[in-house]
């Protein structure tokens, strides 16, 4: 029985990435294997489709790129080229960002942990914080106090009600409690170190109702405070905007059939070890649900950021409606959708051979590390650049395997059928790597170095004939190492 394909969406540029083998050898000899190779002009689009959505809803918006979801500082410069924010999570990202040109306007910071540092650092260059817990409202208030400045914050909330239910978030405080909160540190009249600004909402998943119920509740909110004299100018609803990977519905839902099947014992196994990407067999029957990413998705960013603000409260009126009426700006954070098809993950063919099942393994000079963010795996077919085209084709199964010495450094935990096994020495190229998969858990275990990211200076129009004539010297020209 075939395996199921999954066929990623590719722009014109990571589909000439096949056809450029010479050049690709060149960037491996010279910055070792792997490498992140990105082009920008996506990132470009992506911000404008964004934009174009909240403009029509006429709305105050601002649209802050996340920054952990890749460390390339051309991003940065970038992002803020395009008129949007850059959203920090630690004070290296902070610093960066403002070395390259960001500043109070632009940066912001949603670290999860603020240490003294972070926090002195944000007060003195004017950078909106953005305070999930009493403890970390204590210690920038006394930071205040040692500097002698004001700090510009924001209160994350959770514990929305939805369907009759409290979402679970581990971060902020619970809405029920936050007005309490404001009170007790934040009434201007006290002449309070702290200048409140706006509410930030964290949500798991990709629930568009929930985001609306979200907005609904920090809107409802924000009326509330205005007697106690606090002044809500913006609503931010972090990142997790849906996007599609994948060309084909079907192949998608031809994959997760035979899955189940798999993990059910009725076909051969289409995982290494049979691993259920979040699926299990207990006592004979399936239980559990996909833990990667859905790869698969109708409604894609714009969708996504539509049906959010046309979801409606209890009095029939829209999210977007509600924005204009109480003059508040949205915030959104996206990092893994603004870098929908900036980036591709390039590695050479160490080795081939077979385990003690009979199955091939094909070793690339990368680690598991390199090709992983938060969910079980990363569900796209790579594509091979094989350096002898004179070879016959003879199908083949393969698994994908790293550099450490762990049983579990198996890039893809699918197995996937190539035309042929490829030679040491060709090419794998996993496509639409850019956000999170390249840089979120990278590690220099065995002390082997992180991959290098080259940034291409073109547009994608200077960039075809480079690409066209195979010049690795134009190419190398061209590209900015981070």
């Amino acid at each position: 029985m075939p395996l199921p394909k999954l066929t990623p969406k590719r722009n014109p540029w990571l589909r000439a990435l096949d056809h450029e083998g010479s050049m690709l050898q060149g960037l491996l000899e010279e910055h070792g294997s792997p490498i992140n190779l990105h082009e920008l002009t996506a990132f470009d689009d992506n911000i404008a489709r964004m934009k174009a959505v909240m403009q029509r809803h006429e709305i105050k918006h601002q649209i802050f790129f996340a920054r952990k979801a890749n460390k390339c500082g051309s991003l940065v410069t970038r992002a803020l080229k395009n008129g949007i924010g850059v959203d920090t999570a630690s004070l290296n990202e902070m610093r960066s960002s403002v070395d390259l040109g960001g500043n109070g306007e632009t940066v912001i910071n949603t670290s999860v942990i603020k240490d003294d540092a972070l926090i002195g650092y944000a007060i003195s260059h004017g950078i909106l914080l953005i305070l999930d817990n009493e403890d970390e409202i204590v210690r920038v208030k006394r930071m205040c106090r040692e500097l002698d400045e004001k700090a510009r914050v924001g209160i994350r909330v959770g514990g929305f009600v939805h369907e009759g239910e409290k979402l679970f978030t581990r971060f902020g405080f619970d809405v029920d409690d936050v007005r309490d909160i404001l009170e007790k540190y934040m009434i201007p009249t006290q002449g309070n170190l702290l200048m409140y600004e706006g509410l930030h909402f964290h949500l798991d998943g990709y629930d568009r109702e929930q985001r609306g119920t979200a907005m609904h509740w920090c809107m409802d909110l924000a009326q509330n405070i205005l007697s106690i004299g606090l002044d809500t100018q913006f609503v931010d609803a972090g990142g997790g905007i849906l996007m599609n990977y994948l060309e084909d519905a079907t192949e998608w839902n031809a994959f997760m059939a035979e899955l189940h099947k798999s993990v059910l014992g009725e076909r051969m196994p289409i995982t290494y070890r049979n691993d259920g990407l979040g699926h299990q067999l207990i006592n004979g029957e399936l239980h559990g649900k996909l833990a990667a990413y859905p790869y698969y998705n109708d409604v894609d960013t714009e969708q996504f950021l539509e049906q959010v603000l046309s979801c409606r409260n209890s009095e029939g009126k829209t999210v977007a409606q509600r924005l204009r009426e109480q003059q508040l700006e949205l915030r959104i954070e996206p990092g893994r959708s603004l870098l929908n098809q900036v980036g591709a993950t390039v590695a050479r063919v160490s080795n081939r051979k077979k385990d003690a099942r009979g199955q091939w393994l094909v070793g690339l000079e990368m680690n598991m590390t390199q090709m992983r963010s938060g969910s079980t795996d990363f569900l796209l077919d790579p594509s091979i650049v094989y350096q002898d085209a004179s070879k016959k084709d003879d199908a083949v199964e393969v698994y994908f395997t790293g550099a450490y010495c762990l049983e579990r450094d198996v890039l893809l935990k699918r197995a996937v059928q190539l035309k042929r096994l490829p030679d040491v020495g060709d090419i794998v190229i996993f496509p639409n790597t850019a956000g999170y998969m390249m840089h979120f858990f990278e590690s220099e275990a065995h002390m082997f170095d992180l991959a290098k990211n080259l940034v291409t200076v073109y547009k994608m129009e200077q960039f075809a004939p480079f690409m066209e004539d195979s010049s690795y010297a134009k190419w190398q020209a061209g590209l900015l190492v981070q």
